[in-house]
């Protein structure tokens, strides 16, 4: 077991993937870049949002609106304060988790009114009360280590004693280049479960696979890649 166990948020804690492209699909779109749903889960899942700026306008050759950012995010968190619902069975598994001593935290590329909105509904915001970080706490977002490094360090861990659980292929590189032992979490049929294993993730498919990668359940074999 690691000392320290550092969730993302979105497609692992809670299922929020299919909402937020959504509407962020949709904000692109009006925005002049015509985006699908499944165009922003390919390109965009796992990226800050000034990420997501820059890529934008990268590919619109001008600047979005002053606005764009702010309205994104207020659309965003009132579609998943309807609807966002936790990640199948993982509310009992951390359950598991912490009680066999392991430590743990989440690290978000989210704005903090989007992990409030979600972790609230969901009922794990009380859960990770002040073990909460997010990409505006440092200086640059994932695929930078900086916000899994900043994580492990207020949590009080060695890098080396900390693993990820992540469903994005730009969480993974973070990971990765914290020098931190890295599960691809892909639960979600959509997820690039390909690119997770490239980047440099163990793959699996579900809560069961991690028990085994970490050891939780030694009956069980260890999951194919």
């Amino acid at each position: 077991m690691p000392e320290l166990l550092i969730f993302d948020c979105d497609g692992v804690l809670v299922d929020s993937e299919p909402i937020a492209n959504d509407v962020m699909a949709q904000h692109l779109s009006q925005a002049g870049l015509p985006t699908t749903c499944e165009e922003a889960r390919r390109h965009l899942v796992g990226l800050s949002m000034a990420a997501v700026v820059e890529w934008a306008e990268e590919r619109l050759g001008r600047p979005l609106s002053r606005d764009w950012t702010s309205t994104v995010e207020t659309a965003t968190c009132a579609a998943l304060s309807r609807s966002v619902e936790p990640v199948p069975g993982v509310v009992a598994w951390i359950d598991r988790v912490e009680a066999a001593g392991c430590r743990t935290c989440v690290a978000s590329s989210g704005s903090m009114e989007k992990l409030q909105t979600t972790l609230g509904r969901t009922g794990l915001w009380q859960r990770f009360s002040g073990r909460v970080f997010n990409a505006s706490m440092v200086e640059r977002g994932k695929p930078a280590p900086d916000l899994f490094l900043h994580a492990a360090a207020r949590m009080q861990v060695d890098p080396a004693c900390a693993v990820v659980l992540e469903d994005s292929v730009a969480g993974v590189r973070a990971a990765v280049s914290a020098k931190m032992r890295v599960i691809g979490f892909a639960g979600d049929p959509e997820t690039d479960a390909v690119g997770l294993r490239d980047a440099g993730a163990e793959v699996v498919g579900g809560m069961a696979g991690v028990d085994v990668l970490l050891g939780l359940n030694r009956n069980k074999k260890r999951p194919g890649h």
